[in-house]
């Protein structure tokens, strides 16, 4: 069960880290693949809101595709 993500505002090495530990702060989301302005992340669909709201809360637009 996978997750595309766009997110907005990311522009280094040190983002890219933040969006992870946001996403696998989220009980059951894993193998988060992070890029400057995208992830892929393998979680239930039902906790996908819940990933969109943590990379929010660490400081990112994000919406999935």
């Amino acid at each position: 069960m996978g997750m595309k993500v766009a997110i907005e505002g990311m522009h280094c090495q040190a983002c890219v880290r933040r969006v992870q530990n946001a996403i696998v702060s989220v009980e059951g989301a894993k193998a988060p693949e992070v890029a400057i302005g995208s992830a892929e992340v393998s979680v239930d669909p039902k906790r996908e809101e819940l990933v969109l709201e943590a990379i929010r809360k660490a400081g990112y637009e994000a919406r999935k595709v």
